[in-house]
């Protein structure tokens, strides 16, 4: 397939299994174990998933997308979110299309996902630009991270 017509992403190239479906490139997501219309945000999605799992050694098997959240009563969706061993929710990724500048409400919208879950990393990415935070519940401080720390077994 030519990928030409998606953006070349700020992480390392992926293999991804790919199909056409009624004139439309289908991508398969490994999480969900089924195929998905590739849209310019699917496309940043699977490089993260893939970016994390290959290069920061998160398992698969943690990571959930289009998670349910709920916030003063709407029913939400968070792209992904990874848990840690344990169980308890560790990080919320935000997905943008590469189109899509990061701004302030982008910053709004995940602080809203982490408004329940409470995770300590935040990461916002629009494939060309990502920004990681660690929170700190105790001080009630965010901390703008230089990359994504790897997963801690």
């Amino acid at each position: 397939f030519c990928f030409m017509s998606f953006t070349k992403l700020n992480f390392p190239p992926i293999n991804i299994k790919t199909k056409i479906v009624e004139g439309k490139i289908q991508v398969f997501d490994q999480i969900r174990k089924k195929y998905l219309v590739l849209t310019s945000e699917e496309w940043v999605r699977q490089h993260v998933i893939s970016y994390l799992n290959l290069k920061k050694d998160y398992p698969l098997g943690l990571m959930r997308v289009e998670q349910m959240i709920t916030y003063n009563s709407m029913k939400t969706r968070a792209d992904l979110v990874i848990y840690s061993i344990n169980g308890s929710p560790e990080m919320i990724v935000e997905c943008k299309s590469p189109k899509v500048k990061i701004t302030q409400d982008t910053f709004y919208q995940i602080a809203k996902y982490n408004f329940k879950l409470r995770v300590s990393l935040l990461v916002v990415t629009n494939g060309l630009n990502h920004f990681c935070c660690s929170m700190d519940y105790e001080r009630n401080e965010i901390c703008f991270l230089n990359e994504i720390p790897c997963f801690k077994k």
